[in-house]
C-alpha cells in the first residue's frame, strides 16, 4: 500500500484489535494456514463480539474495502484473506456452548474442530465435522463438510439448525427454519459470501468417547485389488462405517518401518462410528485386504482420532487442492489414479479415495445448497509441500492434471472445500451447484446486492 489506512473511525466504535501494515503483530497475524497465500490486508479487525462484526462491514463497505471473512483461516484456496482490503478476524469467537439435554451445540465462527470435539464428547456427544482437528468450523460447514459421521448422520451443513449472521448492511439476522429459511438453505454448502457468519447451531448425535479404527497401509502395487474390494465392501456396509483410502508415499519416519521409506503405499483408514467392540469385528475386513507394509488400527479416544492426521497439514505448508466425482470406480479409472500417484511431484502429496452413500446420500439435492449427492465416489487430489525450490508451479500442475485425466469418468460434481484457487469460478460453481445455482444467485441477490461479499466463491447477484 502506498500509505497508512486511517481506521480511527472503525476504532471509535470497536472492542477488538485492528492490525494495519506499521503494526507489530501484522505480519504474524496476516499468514493463513496455506503457505502458497501471501497477501497483504489493508487492516485486520480482529472481532471480540457480533457488535465489531457489524462495526468492520460497516466500515469497509463505507471505505470501498474488499472484505475477506477469516474462521479458522484453513480454506485451501485462501479466502480468508485479501490484498489491501479489510479481513473480518473470528478467532476470538470460538466459544462452543452444548445443550446436552436437546443435543444442540452453539458454535462461535472462529472455533476450530478440536474445540468443538472436545465439547461435545465430555457429553457423550459428536457434531458430523471433517477429520483434521484445526481445521475451521466456519468454512467446513459453509462448503458442506465430509467426516467419519458421513454416512451416519451426513454432512457438517446438513446438521445446521440455525445461524447468527452480519448482513452487507449491518442487519444482525437469525436464519433458522421460521425466520430466513432462505438464508438457512443458502448457508447449508453454498459457501460463505452471503454474510458473515457468528455462530452456528448444530444437532449433536450420541457417540462413545472411545471407537474403533482401521488404519492400514498397503503396498502401493497392490492398489487396483484392494480398493475394488473396498469398494465391494461397502455395496453392504451399514452407515457406521465412511472408509477413506488414499494414495501416497510412506514418510520416513519411526512410525514405519525403515525400509519401507519412500514406498509407494494406499492407506485404507475407517472408524466405526459405534460400540468399539462392533466395531472391531465390523473393520477386520479392511484390515485383511493384503500384505500391509503396517497396521495401525485399534481403539482410541474420538478427540484422538481427530487429530490423527494433524500432523500431516502443518500451518504454512504449501497446498493445492482439486477435487472431481466420479460415477463408478470402474478399472478405467483405478488405472488412471495409479497412474498418476506415480507421477505425483511431492513426497507429501496424496490422492484421496473417498466412499460416499448412507445419509448424506439420502438427502435430496434441492433440500440443501450443497446439490446433488448421488456420486458414490469423490476423488481429493492433494498437492501438499514445504514450499522449497519454487516448486509451487510443478505441484500444481500435477495437481491439475490428475483432475483432467480423470474427467472422462465424472459427470463433473467437484466439492467446494477442494476448490483448488477457484480458477474456474462460475463453471466450477456451476458444477458444483448444479440446479441450485439459480436459487443461490436469488439468495445473494436478496442479502448482499452490491457484492459486499465477494471473495468466498464469488456467487455473483442477479444485478451485478
Amino acid at each position: 500500500m502506498s500509505h497508512r489506512l486511517d481506521v480511527t473511525a472503525l476504532q471509535d466504535r470497536f472492542r477488538g484489535q485492528l492490525l494495519t501494515p506499521d503494526d507489530a503483530n501484522y505480519e504474524n497475524a496476516r499468514r493463513i494456514w496455506n503457505g502458497v497465500i501471501d497477501r497483504h490486508p489493508a487492516v485486520i479487525a480482529r472481532c471480540r463480539s457480533t457488535a465489531d462484526v457489524v462495526a468492520a462491514v460497516g466500515f469497509a463497505r463505507a471505505s470501498d474495502l474488499t472484505v475477506a471473512v477469516r474462521g479458522g483461516g484453513h480454506n485451501v484456496a485462501g479466502m480468508a484473506t485479501v490484498d489491501g482490503g479489510l479481513v473480518v478476524d473470528l478467532s476470538a469467537l470460538d466459544a462452543v456452548d452444548v445443550d446436552r439435554d436437546r443435543r444442540i451445540v452453539r458454535v462461535g465462527g472462529g472455533a476450530m474442530l478440536g474445540g468443538l470435539d472436545a465439547a461435545t464428547q465430555a457429553h457423550g456427544l459428536a457434531v458430523p465435522v471433517g477429520i483434521v482437528s484445526e481445521t475451521g468450523i466456519a468454512g467446513l460447514t459453509l462448503s458442506g463438510g465430509m467426516g467419519w459421521l458421513r454416512r451416519k448422520h451426513g454432512l457438517t451443513c446438513d446438521n445446521l439448525l440455525a445461524a447468527e449472521v452480519v448482513t452487507a448492511d449491518g442487519e444482525v439476522l437469525t436464519a433458522d427454519a421460521d425466520q430466513h429459511p432462505d438464508l438457512l438453505w443458502a448457508l447449508k454448502g453454498g459457501g460463505g459470501n452471503f454474510g458473515v457468519v457468528t455462530s452456528f447451531e448444530f444437532t449433536a448425535h450420541p457417540l462413545g468417547r472411545e471407537v474403533a479404527f482401521a488404519y492400514v497401509l498397503y503396498p502401493g502395487e497392490q492398489a487396483p485389488g484392494i480398493l475394488r474390494n473396498v469398494d465391494d465392501y461397502m455395496a453392504d456396509a451399514t452407515d457406521e462405517v465412511a472408509p477413506l483410502a488414499f494414495f501416497g508415499r510412506v514418510p520416513q519416519t519411526e512410525a514405519f518401518p525403515a525400509e519401507a521409506h519412500g514406498r509407494p503405499y494406499l492407506a485404507v483408514l475407517a472408524a466405526y462410528v459405534g460400540g468399539a467392540d462392533e466395531g472391531e469385528r465390523v473393520l477386520r475386513l479392511l484390515r485383511a485386504l493384503g500384505d500391509p507394509i503396517v497396521d495401525l488400527s485399534g481403539r482410541m479416544p474420538f478427540v484422538e482420532l481427530q487429530k490423527i492426521l494433524d500432523e500431516d497439514y502443518p500451518n504454512g505448508r504449501h497446498y493445492y487442492w482439486k477435487s472431481i466425482e466420479l460415477t463408478e470406480l470402474s478399472d478405467g479409472a483405478i488405472e488412471q489414479l495409479m497412474t498418476s500417484a506415480d507421477e505425483m511431484r511431492s513426497d507429501l502429496s496424496t490422492i484421496d479415495v473417498w466412499f460416499h452413500g448412507g445419509a448424506m446420500s439420502r438427502v435430496a439435492p434441492e433440500a440443501t445448497a450443497f446439490g446433488d449427492r448421488s456420486a458414490p465416489i469423490l476423488i481429493g487430489v492433494e498437492a501438499n509441500w514445504d514450499g522449497e525450490g519454487g516448486e509451487d508451479v510443478e505441484n500444481i500442475a500435477w495437481a491439475r492434471r490428475c483432475v483432467d485425466d480423470l474427467r472422462r469418468f465424472s459427470d463433473g460434481g467437484v466439492y467446494l472445500n477442494f476448490p483448488g484457487f477457484l480458477e474456474e469460478r462460475e463453471q466450477m460453481l456451476q458444477a458444483a451447484f448444479g440446479a441450485n445455482y439459480d436459487r443461490l444467485v436469488d439468495v445473494k441477490t436478496r442479502y448482499d446486492p452490491g457484492n459486499v461479499f465477494r471473495v468466498n466463491q464469488n456467487i455473483p447477484p442477479a444485478a451485478a
